[in-house]
């Protein structure tokens, strides 16, 4: 093994996890409350996450970052491990509570959370323009799909309009769309603007991680601890392995096969337990498959990185 690959693969997974373990011993000591972090993570997701996302497609050379071959396999394979989890987690589980959780936590991950710090790491942060791309491409579909799995096992009615006009007010989404327009039209930004734009970028996924980690709330197990090992399992090594695997032998190499790391390999999405609290799904379940999946996966995307990376995949 080239020891090179131990210690890219090293750096690119520990600054992570040492932010949430910071957030971790902010919730420890009490130095936020529940109340107090929740304010904050929807100040990161509606302002900085907007603000991240606009910049960094603004700034970006979109011919350069733009993958149609990309954007396709990351949606046919998403759309293959949905209908895959749907059918095997309704033939094997009984409860529509259950059911929802499960599918979401295995097709949805923490992709932005996560992902994008990832790729940072890996290439700097001058280097995820392609990655940021997906971002715009991906979560909507992930939005679509987890009202739609929720809704089903919770015999509400799917409204598709509704959804969709949830997905354009989406601040993300509104970001990358701003950002792609002012680039596309050449609208100048002045540099003194510019700056603090990109301060804020730089700070987002630091902040972001470390209210992830004092976020973690760990609920009872007993209940669901067979099913919750299985959804660990799907989401940690079974889909990460299927999907990477299919993108090796196609030929992704570089950044867009880092990118597919960081959308298929990162643990299940904290979105998803909010989703399951306000759609009365399992929240227990999919609040426990957020805190040990983003636990193990300090282990599994270390070894996903060093494995491909030893392969030449990046």
């Amino acid at each position: 093994m080239d020891f090179s690959n131990f210690i890219v693969a090293f750096e690119a997974v520990i600054p992570m996890f040492c932010l949430m373990f910071i957030g971790v011993l902010i919730k420890e000591t009490r130095l936020l409350t529940d109340e107090e972090l929740a304010h904050m993570n929807r100040m990161v997701f509606r302002v900085f996450f907007s603000i991240m996302m606009f910049y960094n497609l603004y700034t970006t050379n979109l011919g350069a970052v733009w993958r149609p071959r990309l954007i396709t396999f990351a949606l046919g394979a998403l759309a293959v491990v949905y209908v895959a989890t749907f059918l095997i987690v309704c033939s094997l589980e009984k409860s529509p509570k259950r059911r929802g959780a499960s599918i979401q936590a295995i097709y949805r991950s923490n992709f932005v959370l996560m992902g994008l710090p990832l790729i940072a790491n890996i290439f700097g942060d001058g280097n995820i323009g392609v990655t940021t791309m997906m971002v715009a491409v991906v979560v909507p579909i992930y939005n679509v799909l987890g009202v739609f799995t929720l809704e089903t096992f919770r015999g509400g009615r799917f409204n598709l309009g509704h959804i969709l006009l949830g997905v354009a007010k989406n601040p993300m989404i509104i970001g990358a769309f701003l950002g792609a327009a002012f680039l596309w039209l050449g609208i100048p930004i002045p540099k003194p603007v510019l700056r603090p734009l990109a301060q804020i970028t730089a700070a987002t996924t630091p902040i972001a991680l470390i209210i992830l980690g004092a976020s973690f709330r760990l609920g009872s197990t007993h209940e669901h601890q067979r099913l919750l090992i299985a959804i660990i399992a799907a989401r940690l090594l079974i889909v990460p392995g299927i999907v990477l695997s299919a993108a090796a032998l196609l030929g992704f190499r570089g950044v867009d096969f880092a990118t597919l790391i960081s959308i298929f390999a990162t643990p299940c999405a904290v979105a998803g337990f909010a989703m399951a609290q306000q759609l009365d799904s399992d929240a227990d379940l999919a609040g426990n498959a957020v805190v040990f999946t983003s636990a193990l996966s300090c282990f599994t995307i270390f070894v996903w990185i060093l494995l491909f990376k030893e392969m030449g995949m990046f």
